[in-house]
Parts: structure tokens; sequence; C-alpha cells
């Protein structure tokens, strides 16, 4: 059993760990996302691509990832403790978000379509997928 410093630590590096791989996917969905703009507007430039992140439609399903990954910086610098009710609904809205599906929200089929066409993403999907899963044990 571990004593209540062991779990804060060991919860403190999870959290740091599961952070790292939504940023990988969120960065693997930007490219992606990037190049669909680039091949109806042409490249653009990280200044230009920084500026549609932030304020055009088409970058604006990611803001929810951006969100989550957020909650978790939060979460890692708050200077209380991470209640285990914290880390089981930033889980739970991690799982509910990366469910994947064609008939579902914006979120949901964009991330659906990306999983379709880039191996990358499925890569990334199921890393942070087997993170949450083995917590979960």
């Amino acid at each position: 059993m571990l004593n209540t410093f062991q779990y804060r630590t060991s919860q403190h590096q999870r959290l740091s760990e599961l952070r790292i791989k939504l940023l990988h996917l969120h960065k693997l969905l930007l490219e992606t996302e990037r190049s669909t703009y680039e091949q109806v507007r042409g490249h653009v430039s990280s200044g230009e691509l920084l500026q549609l992140v932030i304020s055009h439609e088409q970058f604006a399903w990611l803001h929810r990832l951006s969100a989550l990954t957020i909650q978790i910086d939060e979460l890692l610098h708050a200077d209380e403790a991470v209640t285990s009710e914290a880390i089981e609904a930033i889980d739970s809205d991690i799982r509910t978000l990366l469910s994947p599906d064609e008939l579902g929200d914006e979120f949901a089929m964009k991330y659906h379509t990306a999983l379709q066409r880039h191996p990358d993403v499925v890569l990334a999907h199921a890393d942070v997928m087997m993170l949450l899963t083995a917590d979960s044990l």
C-alpha cells in the first residue's frame, strides 16, 4: 500500500505523463488540420497558424482538447493535493472527448476522420487510452 506522499507523487507523475501524451495528440491533430487548411488556402507561417488556431472556425474543435490540457496543468500546479475525485473526473472527460463517432458532435466526427486517415493519430490515441486503462485496473 502506498503512503500518502507516494500516492501523491505517483498521481503527479501520471498526470504529467498524461499531459505529455495529450499534447502530442493535440500536435498531431493540429498538423492534420493545418494540412487540410493549406490544401485549400496555401501555406501558412507559424505565426499565422497560431492566429488560426485561436480564432478560425476550422481549428475551433481542437479547443476542447486544449482545455483538458489546461485543466491538467492547473491540477499539477495547484497548491493543494490532487484528489482522487479530480483525477477520476479528468480521466472521464478525456475518455468522453476521445470517443470518435462519425455521427457525433463536431469533435467526435473530426476525431473519427483523423483516426481513419492518420496512423500516427491512432498511435497517439492508443498511448493516451493505454495510460488511462492501466490506471483503472
